[in-house]
């Protein structure tokens, strides 16, 4: 694993739209046997969430799983931009069947998430609407938000991750019954040590997968089998390298009855290669990518930044 480290390349890609915080997306690259792999877990993660990014880098670079689809579906991801700025923010998505709204945004209201939403329901008609809160609502809040959806008349595909906590995602189900609304978990799922509890304690619908947190594809597919819920495939900012891991593990599923969220290379001002994965007509074919040198020059961080990320990759190196 050192070795195939020593080639490690660290970039730092402009994103179009503040999302999750930041402006600039930093991501190492490193190629192995099977082909190229990217480790990008966010700074303010500690080291041991930082290793089980890299061990599924190195999975990813070391092997590729059988599959049983050559495409997925792909929703649209809109941060959250004022509502006139919908269209625009959308644009990169090209044609899409779902999109997933950012909402419980810090520093907004509710009154600006339901401005955003009102405004994807006028221009995008047809389009499945999900919501992703992080957690961000009280369960009172999330409540009143459906209720105000449901009197607009616009249904919800699900609703991702409205409140922090298991107790919390058990009275918020319990409350929506007979609404038609589904919940769907996220944090709960990459961020807990038992990523199957919120399952097993009957407070989501679907779960949201991420192949790095929870260690690579491999990993990831026993959790959605032992968690016996339907499952979506979604990223984490990644590049096109990064997009290609999370596509293999959503080709590699037994089943895929949603459209998944690994359309966000739209969401990043350039890419590390000249074919980026980006959905034509709601789709992407599952493939992997080879990255252009000359890209990787231009998107090269700083020396300053490519230093902390190699002494990161070492420290991490250690715990695998």
């Amino acid at each position: 694993m050192r070795q195939v480290a020593a080639s490690a390349r660290v970039l730092s890609i402009p994103m179009r739209t503040k999302f999750r915080g930041i402006t600039d997306r930093e991501i190492v690259l490193f190629k192995g046997p099977e082909g190229w792999a990217e480790w990008s877990p966010f700074i303010e993660y500690p080291d041991p969430i930082a290793a089980q990014w890299l061990q599924a880098a190195f999975e990813f670079a070391f092997s590729s799983p059988k599959l049983n689809r050559d495409r997925v579906g792909i929703n649209a991801t809109l941060p959250a931009v004022a509502a006139d700025d919908v269209s625009e923010a959308l644009a990169p998505f090209g044609n899409f069947r779902t999109v997933k709204i950012k909402v419980a945004e810090p520093g907004q209201k509710m009154a600006d998430d339901l401005a955003r939403i009102r405004a994807v329901h006028k221009l995008y008609p047809h389009a499945r609407i999900r919501l992703d809160a992080n957690g961000g609502y009280s369960v009172a809040i999330a409540m009143q938000l459906c209720y105000r959806l449901a009197h607009d008349g616009i249904a919800l595909d699900y609703f991702e991750q409205p409140v922090a906590s298991i107790e919390e995602m058990v009275d918020l189900k319990a409350k929506l019954v007979g609404k038609n609304i589904k919940i769907a978990a996220d944090e709960l799922v990459r961020l807990a040590q038992d990523p199957v509890a919120v399952a097993k304690a009957g407070a989501a619908d679907i779960l949201v997968i991420k192949a790095a947190p929870l260690g690579g594809i491999s990993s990831a597919l026993n959790t959605v089998a032992a968690a016996g819920l339907p499952a979506v495939i979604s990223s984490a900012l990644e590049s096109s390298v990064g997009i290609s891991m999370g596509l293999h593990l959503a080709g590699a599923l037994p089943g895929l009855d949603y459209d998944c969220g690994l359309g966000t290379v739209a969401l990043l001002t350039h890419d590390v290669c000249d074919d980026p994965l980006l959905p034509v007509d709601g789709y992407l074919p599952v493939r992997r990518v080879v990255p252009i040198e000359a890209r990787m020059q231009a998107l090269a961080a700083s020396p300053e930044r490519t230093d902390w990320w190699l002494k990161r990759l070492d420290r991490c190196l250690d715990l695998l």
